[in-house]
């Protein structure tokens, strides 16, 4: 291990965190301030009563209309004091939010505990009560002390949790990982400050009172109460919130002081690292693991899967030389006991978090491996969308005809993209999802149009939206009582909490089924083969290469009825698009 001790910080470096312990203790302070004028909001009814009874029992306050104050004010001080003490009960009692991690024990990784104990002893502060693994590129400490976290609570008045971004155990070397960690185990000192304790436990508990209303299972009374409180928690966050950002900027500026004496010189690299992380992390997310977790699969290696996407990248961009000797040095996940175990477990909460996914693998949701990847998913892929694609042709019944005898074609579907407009409108349900926009006026924006493809692509949107009600039907349906989808239901709410499904136009649609088809008349044709690109997902190898030159050919056809592109790269690559297609 490299880097000098916190020793050696120097005084300016002490009197930055010295600053920025004073800042969140001020602010700390000043939410607490906001919980006290609550409390004596609440209480100066009951105050007013005294005072009341105490001038009837001394003589001064006699009379018919001083006997009517005591009991108004008396009545009154009853009742705020009820309410006062629901609200209280209601945020001590209220679930914080917890984020979905991955659990690891020392056990299962004793080599991270030690570098994290050590790394505390370093910054001279409390090490971390627990470590878990987060599927994001992000690390952070979480309180999760609070009774009704039940399993993941960790005992009261101990330090909090360190969550890490699990890309980040795959990616970053063990030097890189603890210099980024090292500010996150510096903010354990003023987490253990009484003050900021304190303000912290009330912001979480007031954050949670106000998600209590939306909380499945309440009865229609419950409810009422519930929506009461919960607008007096916003009242009281909206008091103290920005007290509350204030003691957080704080209570990081005071950590990010004290690491900096620690590896200084890694933590450049590492933060560059941390950038490159998150892009090549959502490209994973989106291009690679989205369209698995649709065919019902999710992919058991992303972690490691995004090494290959970050090298990838890398090459990309000719960076190549300096990461080559970078990858040569120990990886930080060499610090787990069995790291393909974990990151099958962080594979799945990931398909939970982002897609929606059951908790458990089953038929229709099992894992797939990176080689099985091009058979199990783009192939696959392929042929559920160029079914669909004759699927509403069949239905559409303009333009192109019915299938073949043979079977589904594609010259069947470039018929019917260069014919002209249909006369009847497409069929589209009037509750047709924001995700699937209406078509009808793209043509209108354009200065070349083809009606054709735009009452194809409505309709396709259609038949795509139909299916998607249909699975969230059967997910329902699914549900236990209480709401929620079946094992997918967290402390935020339904899963998924993070859902990565982008905004497509009904052309993106009509677009990636073409091209689904071409891909599939390709590979019954010709030696093409389905592939797998780290960076944009699904791929069409022909020898061996990617065929990159096949989508802008693919929309000349679709939003300029031009097929003359795609028919010379048929050609020239020997697909013979009146050959009938496999189809699933």
């Amino acid at each position: 291990m490299s880097g000098s001790g916190f020793g050696n910080g120097g005084s300016d470096s002490s009197l930055g965190e010295e600053w920025g312990v004073r800042a969140a203790r001020s602010r700390a302070l000043a939410v607490l301030r906001v919980r006290g004028r609550a409390l004596g909001a609440a209480i100066l009814p009951a105050a007013v009563a005294v005072v009341l009874y105490a001038g009837e029992v001394t003589g001064h306050f006699t009379g018919t209309g001083w006997t009517t104050a005591r009991w108004t004010v008396t009545v009154v001080a009853v009742l705020v004091l009820l309410a006062a003490a629901a609200v209280a009960l209601v945020v001590a009692r209220a679930r914080p939010a917890v984020t979905p991690t991955v659990e690891l024990t020392e056990a299962a990784a004793p080599d991270l505990h030690r570098l994290v104990r050590d790394l505390a002893d370093r910054l001279d502060v409390p090490a971390p009560s627990a470590i878990a693994l987060t599927p994001d590129c992000d690390s952070w400490l979480e309180d999760r002390s609070h009774p009704a976290h039940g399993r993941a609570a960790v005992p009261a008045g101990a330090g909090p949790v360190l969550v890490i971004g699990s890309p980040f155990l795959w990616w970053m070397r063990v030097g890189e990982l603890r210099a980024v960690l090292a500010p996150v185990v510096a903010g354990t000192g003023p987490a253990a400050d009484p003050d900021i304790a304190a303000a912290r436990r009330f912001v979480r508990g007031l954050d949670a009172a106000v998600a209590v209303p939306g909380e499945p299972g309440l009865g229609a009374l419950r409810r009422l109460g519930a929506r009461g409180v919960g607008r007096v928690a916003r009242l009281l966050l909206r008091a103290c919130g920005t007290h509350a950002a204030e003691m957080e900027r704080g209570v990081a500026a005071a950590g990010s002081e004290r690491a900096q004496a620690v590896d200084h010189g890694a933590r450049i690299v590492a933060q560059e690292q941390v950038g490159l992380a998150y892009a090549g992390w959502d490209r994973l997310l989106t291009r690679v693991a989205l369209p698995a977790w649709r065919m019902g699969r999710w992919p058991s290696g992303l972690d490691a899967g995004v090494v290959s996407a970050l090298t990838e990248l890398s090459n990309r961009d000719r960076l190549a030389e300096g990461f080559s000797s970078r990858l040569g040095e120990r990886p930080a996940c060499d610090l787990l006991e069995e790291p393909g175990a974990v990151d099958e477990a962080a594979s799945l909460l990931a398909a939970r978090l982002f897609h929606g996914g059951p908790a458990e693998p089953g038929p229709d949701w099992a894992p797939v491996e990176w080689s099985r990847y091009p058979e199990e998913v783009v192939d696959r892929k392929w042929r559920v969308e160029a079914a669909r694609l004759h699927d509403v042709l069949d239905r559409l019944g303009t333009g192109s005809g019915p299938r073949t005898a043979e079977g589904p074609t594609l010259s069947r579907v470039l018929t019917h993209l260069t014919a002209p407009a249909p006369s009847a409108a497409p069929e589209k349900p009037d509750d047709l999802p924001a995700v699937f926009p209406d078509t009808a006026g793209e043509a209108d924006d354009d200065e070349v149009g083809n009606p054709a493809a735009d009452a194809l692509a409505a309709a396709l949107s259609a038949q795509v939206a139909r299916e998607e009600a249909q699975r969230e039907a059967r997910a329902a349906a699914a549900a236990p009582a209480g709401g929620g989808i079946a094992g997918f239901t967290g402390p935020d709410g339904p899963w998924p909490l993070c859902p990565l499904l982008p905004p497509r136009t009904g052309r993106d649609l009509l677009a990636d089924h073409v091209t689904a088809l071409v891909c599939c008349a390709a590979v019954d044709s010709t030696g093409a083969a389905p592939g797998l690109d780290w960076l944009d997902g699904p791929a069409l190898l022909v020898g061996g290469e990617r065929a990159a030159d096949l989508g802008p050919r693919v929309l000349a056809l679709v939003e300029e009825g031009d097929p003359a592109p795609l028919r010379a790269w048929l050609s020239t690559t020997g697909v013979r698009p009146e050959k009938p297609v496999r189809l699933l």
